[in-house]
């Protein structure tokens, strides 16, 4: 195989014959590209030629189940990756089009094959990529994403002989069964079910119609040109969406899903959004009491509610704080034995007796919904105010490119670890300690903190804050962050603030 090109000019030869692959495209635990800017379709099936050939490298055995989302130039790009896989001697069980966990889901019902989803998530139209592991439900990490760049980068493809494709039917009637089984209501709940026209829309209603759930649809017509809004339950223009459709229909609370359905967030009957670190809170004093002692991961962005919550430690909970990052979490997830884990974004790993371990915003659906019929004297709002109060930004995104953004990173946590070092006071307390697991998390004496890392999937930095006192101490902690974060003149504006 030839090295792919970084660059090459559209409607030219070259562009119809050559690889193009930029290299930022291959990130911590997936891989994503504007299409065709940064990739082409000839380095799409580079890109599964040199992942048919890590598989080959590393010994797993050569069938992999290869899905697409509803995005218009998904099928172009995911038949461009089969051709690759095919050429590199894999059996490719075609699933169709789908969501990423029934195509985790898929590993599962085909006897533990690899899975490569081709989607580019919550990314706007214009984005795509490929989400993939080799060993459910743990997906590729830093380490196997680095393989795999050098692989695809280098030219190191390896052709061989003997790859076939194979349509598998069948796979989305068995990953509703997995959902749901003969679960059923016993309580009356009428829920917004909110999809942005994305491709959960295929999904969502089905799973509330099993489970025996009066459905209030919001944007579930399938239409890959996202006319109402980008499917991403963590970007408040979709919440905000949720809460007028809970607001107009009485419904008993909205639950919405990203483009690819990894991911759920969630608006309370009185129109409250609920950020998904404060939703899994809930959802873990509730699991507690099933499964007394348990371990749950939560990621660096999450509230400190996990190891703070006096229900939880009653419960003997134990609580570890992470990396962000699906593939991440999800690695840890299973090293614990934990039974859950919670990412701030709403990627929610359900393990045990209660999931498979990936992140998926349907197991999460029925979750929620099992959790309200064992509490059927309690409304979502007051599952929300019998939490202990904090008070919390959205996650914000300053501009920061791909190529400059971890360099960036690196100068703001040595500055804000010199600030600690240093004494100072942030936001008027004591810094207690500085938590540089993944970009750098300060927590102040009172277990408020600020957090600044580097996003994984786009050319972002990403900024939270939590103030365990007022809204007055969370603005006094974003200054703090922000104002170090502008000693970095390559960081852009905030996608959205509070």
């Amino acid at each position: 195989m030839t090295k792919p090109l970084s660059t090459v000019s559209p409607n030219t030869w070259e562009f119809l014959r050559d690889p193009m692959i930029k290299p930022t495209g291959f990130r911590e635990y997936d891989a994503r590209w504007k299409y065709p800017d940064e990739i082409n379709l000839p380095g799409m099936t580079a890109l599964g030629l040199g992942l048919g050939t890590q598989m080959f490298k590393r010994g797993v055995e050569p069938v992999i189940a290869v899905g697409n989302d509803y995005r218009d130039y998904s099928l172009a790009i995911k038949n461009a990756l089969i051709l690759g896989l095919v050429q590199a001697g894999i059996t490719v069980k075609d699933i169709g089009p789908c969501i990423t966990p029934m195509a985790y889901f898929s590993s599962f019902h085909l006897g533990g094959c690899a899975v490569a989803m081709v989607t580019a998530s919550h990314n706007p139209n214009g984005w795509t990529g490929v989400k993939m592991g080799f060993e459910m439900p743990l997906t590729h990490g830093p380490d196997e994403m680095a393989e795999l760049r050098d692989i695809v980068l280098n030219g190191l493809g390896q052709a061989r002989e003997g790859g076939k494709v194979e349509r598998v039917d069948g796979v989305y009637e068995a990953y509703l069964d997995d959902l749901v089984g003969d679960f059923r209501m016993s309580r009356k709940l009428k829920v917004v079910c909110a999809t942005g026209n994305g491709t959960a829309a295929a999904f969502g209603p089905a799973v509330f119609e099993r489970l025996g759930v009066e459905i209030v649809p919001s944007h579930n017509e399938l239409d890959y040109t996202f006319p109402n809004y980008n499917p991403n339950p963590e970007a408040m223009e979709m919440l905000h969406d949720m809460a007028a459709s809970v607001k107009a229909s009485g419904a008993d609370f909205a639950l919405g899903f990203d483009g690819d359905g990894d991911r759920c967030g969630v608006v309370d009957d009185e129109g409250e959004e609920i950020f998904a670190d404060k939703v899994g809170v809930i959802m873990a004093r509730d699991l507690i009491k099933l499964y007394p002692g348990s371990t749950f991961v939560a990621d660096v962005k999450s509230t400190g509610l996990f190891a703070a919550d006096p229900e939880l430690i009653e419960g003997g909970a134990v609580a570890d704080y992470w990396k962000t990052g699906h593939s991440h979490m999800k690695r840890r997830v299973h090293e614990l034995g934990a039974l859950a884990g919670f990412e701030k974004s709403g990627h929610y790993f359900l393990a045990g007796d209660i999931g498979r371990g990936y992140d998926d915003g349907m197991r999460v659906a029925v979750e929620i919904c099992k959790l309200m019929d064992r509490n059927p004297d309690k409304s979502m709002s007051d599952l929300r105010k019998d939490l202990p109060v904090t008070y919390s930004t959205p996650t914000m995104s300053p501009y920061a490119a791909d190529e400059e953004k971890y360099d960036i990173l690196e100068r703001i946590v040595q500055k804000l670890v010199a600030k600690a070092e240093a004494g100072e006071t942030f936001a008027g307390r004591a810094v207690k300690e500085v938590v540089t697991v993944n970009g750098a998390r300060v927590i102040l004496d009172n277990g408020s903190w600020g957090l600044v890392r580097a996003s994984s999937n786009t050319p972002n930095l990403v900024v939270v804050c939590e103030s365990s006192d007022s809204e007055e101490e969370l603005r006094a902690i974003f200054k703090e962050i922000d104002g170090v974060i502008r000693t970095e003149p390559a960081v852009g504006d905030y996608d959205q603030t509070f």
